[in-house]
């Protein structure tokens, strides 16, 4: 006991100066590198790690997905039509030590070549490619930065348009194009309704043709739903008067034959 309370001078110096500065702690979502004079010799797990001080450096690799927006930019489709297209990057660490010996920054270098994919794929569309096929294009885009990414031990998950910005006139030109397709469509179902009420029209016709009586009986009802509004004309049509005169002679054949049978 008494040696340790001798040594204790010495011990208290060599663990503040070399132990104590050797432990570093590791967050769940990192790795550590370690380098030693200046050469990788390993990887840290996540918790309470102790490598020697002074000789030894770690540096912290964060493994959780990052968002990168993709800045703004004009770019001239296939069909001559200039556009604003941001867009946004999701990507991920998945080999600390080549993200850090491969490329110096890992989310400068995939902000640059994002914008250029971007510029390169989508000049490769026509404007209405642009606006209809946004998940074939950002797969393609993915798919590109992916391969670009993969030597520096990063994915790229996702990567979406995220505004396409028009012109005014263009988007003037599109609305009235919108609005000429509306009209289109609307005179079509008119057109097809004017054929259908023809054709129901001709089996009427046909029908009244056969049957004089039911002609009259319309008239009839007609002349009905102009009583209930309460109109003070009415315009008997000329085929009225002949129903009334149908309807004399019917009630009297009617008659006779009722007599005799009597």
């Amino acid at each position: 006991m008494a040696i340790i309370f001798a040594l204790m001078p010495f011990l208290i110096p060599i663990f503040v100066f070399l132990i104590l500065p050797g432990f570093r702690v590791v967050k769940q979502y990192e790795q550590g590198v370690i380098f030693r004079f200046g050469k990788i010799i390993s990887s840290r797990e996540p918790g309470l790690n102790w490598m020697i001080p002074y000789v030894d450096k770690m540096v912290k690799i964060d493994f959780r997905t990052i968002t990168l927006p993709v800045p703004t930019q004009k770019i001239i489709t296939k069909d001559n039509v200039s556009v604003d297209i941001s867009a946004v990057a999701y990507y991920k660490v998945v080999d600390a030590q080549k993200s850090i010996i491969a490329i110096e920054n890992v989310m400068s270098a995939i902000n640059q070549i994002a914008q250029t994919t971007v510029r390169n794929i989508v000049g490769r569309f026509q404007l209405d490619e642009v606006l209809s096929e946004r998940d074939a294009i950002n797969k393609e885009i993915r798919t590109v930065l992916d391969a670009h990414t993969e030597a520096w031990g990063v994915v790229v998950s996702i990567v979406e348009i995220k505004d396409i910005e028009l012109p005014e006139n263009m988007q003037r030109a599109m609305a009235k194009q919108a609005e000429a397709e509306r009209e289109k469509r609307a005179k079509v179902i008119a057109a097809e309704g004017e054929l259908l009420a023809s054709k129901k029209l001709a089996e009427t016709a046909d029908v009244m043709a056969a049957h004089p009586i039911a002609l009259q009986l319309r008239n009839l009802q007609t002349m009905s739903e102009i009583s209930v509004e309460k109109n003070s004309t009415i315009i008997f049509p000329a085929q009225f008067m002949s129903t009334v005169t149908d309807i004399k002679s019917f009630m009297e054949k009617e008659k006779i034959a009722s007599g005799s049978i009597k």
